[in-house]
């Protein structure tokens, strides 16, 4: 009997340690990211300052909408896992002129598709259904300098 309440009280606090670790990280995404990727050798257009806490907190977007590790063609990411910049998989700028993908195949290995394909067409989907959205054009998310 001793055993089990041993295991029992063992399996416990292994869960709770994995929920604080869990609430942690969640805690220190930062307020604001800048699009910032090595992949561009220069920006032709100004960065993107994307708020983290707004689309989150405020706007309950899931963090399964940006975070994902895909297996199997389903998304296994779930809090607590590792937050992998979006060049670390998207490791290409963008497709040349001409190239011949499908937009599954583009969104895979090119920066540009991927951000392009999360962002605007969440917004374009909402701004279609009627709702509060983001920007959905250029400048709504590459501001001009000032």
């Amino acid at each position: 009997m001793k055993k089990r309440s041993l295991i029992t009280l063992v399996v416990a606090a292994m869960a709770v340690m994995f929920v604080f670790a869990v609430v942690y990280a969640t805690q220190q995404a930062p307020d604001t990211i800048t699009m910032d990727s090595k992949v561009f050798k220069t920006h032709k257009k100004n960065l993107v300052t994307f708020s983290h806490k707004k689309h989150h907190v405020d706007y309950k977007v899931a963090c399964t909408e940006c975070h994902h590790n895909y297996v199997d063609g389903k998304n296994v990411w779930k809090d607590g896992d590792e937050v992998k910049k979006c060049d670390a998989c998207h490791t290409e700028a963008k497709a040349p002129k001409g190239e011949k993908l499908a937009k599954k195949e583009m969104v895979k290995k090119y920066y540009y598709s991927a951000i392009h394909e999360n962002c605007k067409s969440c917004h374009k989907d909402l701004k279609t259904a009627g709702k509060p959205t983001g920007p959905t054009a250029c400048a709504g998310c590459h501001p001009n300098k000032k």
